[in-house]
């Protein structure tokens, strides 16, 4: 049997030690706390967890030394470290200096738990509490993230996996919709199947039907020979249309036909043939608005997407800018010498607008590093591969109003409107926060359970 990991929790705040013990003991982990860095250093002599999570603002030593400490004593135990006054800057430095992951109060107790989970799966341990879940996550290995959002998708499209509807994955270009697509394919039961990829935008009109269904030789002029189409070659697998809303209108019927009947008909040939094939598809078009311009069968459109996944865009998950920038740094090995960021360098890149979203970012990175004379890139040189290439940054005020605006809706959601609790847990005293909802337009009674569901899980800004 498989041993539970143990966890140490460290803060100076004795109520939210406490909430985050029940919490992950809850989960199936075995918990120890300490009230202080030195405490938690006293207790790493005689107990080995499997991770740390901490308070980042502590007394005496805060987060960052215990990270260092920790750094220097325990190599390889991973630390999670926690804040409800989290700053970019704080994010950079708790990055390069090795922390796991950074995690802004109030705390997403999924987040957390998935943190601990790939935690202790990097430190070599059982990464999982529940013996009912997977032990490691290899389905989704290839896309790397920290964030609550992307996670939240990763639980939608590990679920929406486990069946056979047909999938839509929306978002704009560059956000990986193709890896989703893959990490859906490996966790369903058509893993051992092809995956086949199709770009929608590559096929030329008249050639669609024979590349997805197939020819007989001599259907037309150069059919030397018989071919499969794409839907033949994925049976039993997965098909993924890639950017779908690109698809000729002409097409668009012999597909729905296709995907109804779950057989083709080869250019050429009398007979059909019978596919058991599993459709994603993915777009950065408004389908609907498509529908309604008559250039998108709206019939198609009901039979694809049974399930629709949104993918985050870059500037939605800002968290993983460090963990992309750093994994693209080490995929581009022979470009350059560099092989980190300076500070101000990665602030830059945090606070960029990102509308090439992570294709744009990877290629941010390659050239910084291919231009680099030193080991750390610098900010001039971010600077200016972001030239040209994006709409300029986030203004540092919109960039505050919109963090404020999440934090205080997560910690209102999370208290369920409770102003008291809510402004304890910010470390401001109640006429701050009441300022501070007042400029956001929040209402906390939306947020209490007794004005129901639809309320409480769909928090309204009040116009």
């Amino acid at each position: 049997m498989s041993r539970t990991p143990t966890v140490l929790i460290v803060d100076d705040d004795r109520d939210l030690l406490q909430l985050l013990t029940i919490r992950l003991r809850r989960s199936g982990f075995t918990v120890e706390t300490a009230e202080s860095a030195r405490v938690a250093l006293t207790t790493l002599q005689r107990l080995r967890p499997d991770a740390v999570v901490t308070d980042l603002k502590m007394q005496e030593m805060d987060g960052l030394g215990l990270l260092r400490e920790i750094e220097n004593r325990f190599p390889v135990l991973p630390v999670i470290l926690l804040t409800a006054h989290g700053t970019i800057p704080d994010a950079v430095a708790a990055t390069q200096k090795g922390a796991f992951a950074f995690l802004t109060k109030p705390i997403d107790d999924e987040k957390l738990i998935a943190c601990i989970r790939d935690a202790t799966a990097l430190n070599g341990k059982q990464a999982d509490a529940d013996s009912s879940q997977e032990s490691s996550p290899e389905w989704c290995a290839a896309i790397l993230t920290r964030s609550s959002a992307m996670e939240a998708l990763l639980q939608e499209a590990k679920l929406a996996a486990a069946s056979d509807a047909s999938i839509v994955i929306r978002s704009d270009s560059g956000t990986g919709k193709e890896l989703l697509a893959r990490a859906i394919h490996a966790a369903s039961d058509r893993a051992k199947a092809a995956f086949v990829a199709v770009n929608c935008t590559a096929i030329p009109e008249a050639l669609f039907e024979s590349e997805l269904f197939g020819h007989v030789k001599g259907a037309f002029t150069g059919a030397h020979r018989d071919r499969e189409g794409l839907f033949q070659q994925a049976h039993d697998g997965t098909l993924f249309l890639d950017e779908v809303g690109d698809m000729p209108l002409g097409f668009q019927a012999k597909l729905l036909r296709a995907l109804q009947e779950q057989s083709v008909r080869p250019v050429g040939s009398d007979e059909t043939i019978d596919v058991n094939v599993r459709v994603v598809a993915a777009t950065h078009r408004d389908l609907e608005k498509a529908i309604a311009n008559d250039s998108f069968r709206d019939d198609l459109f009901y039979r694809l997407s049974v399930v629709t996944l949104e993918l985050p865009v870059l500037a939605q998950r800002r968290e993983d800018i460090p963990l992309l920038a750093s994994h693209f740094l080490k995929q581009f090995d022979n470009d350059g010498a560099a092989s980190g960021f300076s500070g101000a360098a990665m602030e830059r890149l945090m606070a960029a607008s990102w509308p090439g979203n992570v294709r744009q970012l990877a290629n941010v990175v390659q050239q910084c590093k291919v231009l680099s004379r030193t080991t750390l890139i610098s900010e001039g040189l971010v600077e200016r591969a972001l030239r040209g290439r994006t709409q300029g940054l986030v203004p540092f005020a919109v960039a505050r109003d919109q963090f404020e605006l999440g934090y205080l809706s997560n910690l209102l959601q999370t208290t369920e409107g409770n102003v008291s609790q809510a402004a304890r847990l910010a470390g401001r005293n109640r006429s701050e926060f009441y300022s501070l909802l007042k400029k956001h337009r929040l209402e906390p009674s939306r947020f209490r359970s007794n004005d129901g569901d639809n309320n409480r899980n769909q928090p309204e800004v009040v116009r």
